[in-house]
């Protein structure tokens, strides 16, 4: 399907454009013709592989760039599969990799083949100029990251977790992008992220034929709790990396957004600061800031003349590092009340320890690249492959530098229709990798 260039290293944009061609839609993922296709390229250019796979059809593929043996292997790591384009209007057709107006469109542009792009790219680069990292360069290419990793992170961190003997460092997703507030330039890395946990809430209340009035129903209850979560936040908390996110942020403001986000710090002004500067920041900060619970399904009711007897209300919640599944269900019993069974259906805890021993090199790549932009760390409301690498004790950092436009929201294009990476990004981005690669140490 393609011609293996290696050479293609310098041009990262093209080989974006070769990843997003492959449909990973997950599911059912089918990665096996994206990940030989990487393989080629790595084979032609002399590195050994390895295939992992709990599906032939979904495999992982592994490479080692030998170092001095000056210090443990750094891994490099990213997934392979997509989400949907399903009922998503898009202005170019998401897996043709269109080159136009100075991007990369397609699915998968930012999350993540654009990372994968730069992974691949710099090891070549490495390799042709036989660069001898101080650490062996692990790079592993996973499938299912979208849907839980079961075929992916969580298969290789459980049945072999020798592959990461040693690593105590990983870059990766989902960090690394901008975001600019009154101007000033911010990249954010991301050092932590939130816990998944499923919510189901369950309401009793009198059964009766639907044809006589039956009050405080199992279905008013809920409405009740609804409505309760959608006017109060749960309560606020600042853990250490948001704290420290926020003071370099208010620090590099003028008034009087500096006294703002110096604000957003104290428990009792927090929300009410939240709305000030909702237009500036997209409410970026808000989950950053509180557990959150999103409804999602509800279930009650079988026959359209009968009152329920009981209904549920299944919810997405997130848990900040250093909090629990049970703190979730005693903020959730506050606000929506005593009157309803609460249970935990699903919680990825993930370990809260936060090593932040790289994060100075990674912020000085950054700055030699741009003196003006400031690197803060971020813990992000989102899940990656991360959380499964914390179970060996590996701290991974969201490191795929991308220089966005001012106006361009990340959040809002990952996932969403028309997708894209400015062609640019691919080569800073890519550059910046290579420059962990030459510059790690222990």
């Amino acid at each position: 399907m393609y011609s293996i260039d290696t050479s293609i290293y310098k041009r990262p944009e093209e080989l974006l454009q070769n990843l997003i061609r492959f449909d990973t839609t997950n599911p059912p993922g089918n990665e096996l013709p994206l990940m030989q296709y990487i393989d080629s390229l790595l084979t032609s250019a002399g590195f050994e592989t390895t295939f992992l796979a709990k599906d032939p059809a979904r495999p992982n593929l592994l490479t080692r760039l030998k170092g001095r043996g000056d210090a443990p292997p750094l891994l490099l790591y990213g997934h392979a599969d997509v989400v949907t384009t399903a009922n998503q209007k898009w202005t170019y057709p998401p897996f043709e990799g269109r080159i136009a107006d100075g991007y990369v469109w397609g699915r998968g542009a930012l999350d993540m083949k654009c990372g994968l792009a730069m992974m691949i790219a710099s090891l070549l680069r490495a390799k042709a100029e036989n660069l001898q990292a101080a650490g062996d360069i692990i790079f592993c290419a996973m499938s299912d990251e979208e849907t839980g990793g079961n075929y992916g992170a969580k298969f290789l961190v459980e049945e072999h977790p020798e592959i990461f003997k040693d690593v105590k460092y990983a870059v990766s997703e989902f960090g690394g992008y901008t975001m600019y507030i009154d101007g000033k330039k911010f990249y954010l890395v991301q050092v932590a992220e939130k816990q998944n946990c499923s919510v189901e809430m369950t309401f009793h209340g009198p059964a009766g034929h639907g044809s006589v009035p039956v009050k405080n129903s199992a279905m008013s209850k809920m409405g009740k709790a609804l409505v309760a979560l959608d006017e109060h936040r749960l309560p606020v908390h600042i853990t250490p990396v948001t704290e420290k996110m926020i003071k370099i942020i208010a620090s590099h403001l003028p008034p009087p957004s500096n006294d703002y986000f110096n604000r957003l710090l104290d428990p009792a002004q927090t929300d009410e600061i939240l709305e000030i500067i909702r237009d500036k920041t997209a409410n970026f900060f808000d989950p950053l800031l509180h557990n959150t619970v999103n409804a999602i399904i509800v279930q009650g009711g079988e026959k359209i003349n009968v009152v329920p007897g009981e209904v549920a209300l299944y919810l997405d919640g997130r848990i900040l590092p250093g909090f629990s599944d049970n703190d979730l269900i005693d903020e959730l019993r506050q606000i929506a009340g005593k009157d309803c069974d609460i249970k935990i259906s699903m919680y990825e805890a993930v370990k809260s320890h936060i090593d932040l021993k790289l994060f100075d090199m990674l912020s000085d790549i950054l700055k030699q690249k741009e003196p003006e932009c400031i690197p803060i760390p971020i813990v992000i409301g989102a899940s990656t492959d991360a959380k499964q690498l914390a179970k060996l004790g590996i701290q991974t950092y969201g490191y795929l530098p991308i220089d966005l436009p001012q106006g361009f929201d990340f959040m809002k294009s990952v996932h969403a229709a028309d997708e894209r990476i400015p062609v640019k990004a691919m080569y800073s981005g890519t550059d910046a990798i290579y420059q962990v690669i030459s510059r790690y140490e222990k």
